[in-house]
């Protein structure tokens, strides 16, 4: 199994007249990059908070944010009035001494100023406390579920296009058999073409045989397949920290470039090249979505 490191995820829980919110985003990235976003009133909180989405989230860009939403006797109830009166009268004063004229809205004015609300800096209690762990929690499984269904559709992007791979792998043979056959004809029909020059049939033989050695794509052929079987044994991998891959299986993916390059160095021959051309078109589709796993 694989995770993607793309997940959404929204949690709500309630306690003391108050609607707490929970947002999550998960995006790719190197390493982790979580940025936090929380209401004052929960400044306390926020070291926990950046614990358990560190744990859960382990690699991307996460953003949180928590926000709150005032419902019944605390939305009745939240208004500071002794200190919105207060900052009316030394507003109407300093209009008075400055000559200004009064705000036309005096709630747009009055409500924005600091404390204007009653309990923001009121020390939480244990269930409005809890109520914010829970809809933590929620928003964080609910990130996990996303990225888990993310991961199915990566694991079988991948898996069809290593089997891709694999069967260009095998359309190269017959071309690789075929090649000693033409290396050798277009070597002694250039030797034909001197006139008047003997050779030697048997120092031609061996001189063939070192050449084509040279071109010999056996071990490379080898290593590819076994780097073919592995990424997907990391991939089934359940063992472990089975579930952050995406590093290993781009490591995975550079080692199959390199026999990719090496067997289209190696190939001498047009229809070998036009098959490695169409492998590092797989091997580049899965290069780019290995960046979005976990």
């Amino acid at each position: 199994m694989i995770l993607s490191m793309t997940g959404f995820g929204r949690g709500t829980a309630s306690a003391g007249g108050r609607k707490i919110c929970v947002d999550i985003k998960a995006l790719n990235s190197k390493q982790l990059d979580l940025i936090v976003k929380v209401a004052g009133r929960y400044r306390t909180l926020e070291g926990e908070l950046r614990n358990l989405t560190a744990a859960e989230g382990r690699r991307g860009k996460i953003e949180v944010v928590v926000g709150i939403e005032l419902t019944g006797q605390a939305a009745t109830t939240a208004l500071n009035v002794d200190l919105i009166r207060q900052y009316k009268a030394q507003i109407e004063e300093m209009d008075r001494e400055l000559g200004l004229p009064a705000p036309q809205d005096w709630h747009a004015v009055l409500l924005r100023l600091p404390d204007a609300l009653k309990g923001e800096d009121e020390e939480l209690g244990e269930q409005e406390t809890a109520a914010f762990m829970e809809a933590l929690r929620e928003a964080l499984r609910a990130m996990t579920l996303f990225r888990k269904d993310e991961g199915e559709k990566l694991y079988a992007f991948f898996s069809e296009k290593i089997a891709n791979i694999g069967a260009l792998l095998k359309q190269v043979e017959p071309y690789e058999e075929s090649r000693v056959a033409k290396i050798k004809c277009r070597l002694t029909e250039q030797l034909e073409k001197l006139n008047g020059v003997d050779y030697d049939a048997g120092r031609l033989e061996q001189e063939l045989i070192y050449y084509i050695e040279k071109l010999d794509i056996s071990e490379e052929k080898q290593r590819l397949r076994a780097h073919l079987d592995y990424f997907v044994k990391t991939m089934d991998d359940e063992s472990g920290d089975g579930d952050t891959k995406g590093k290993k299986l781009g490591f995975i993916a550079q080692e199959m470039g390199r026999e990719i390059n090496t067997l289209g160095s190696k190939s001498n021959n047009a229809e070998m090249q036009i098959i490695v051309v169409k492998m590092k078109d797989e091997l580049e589709q899965i290069k780019e979505q290995v960046l979005n796993v976990l």
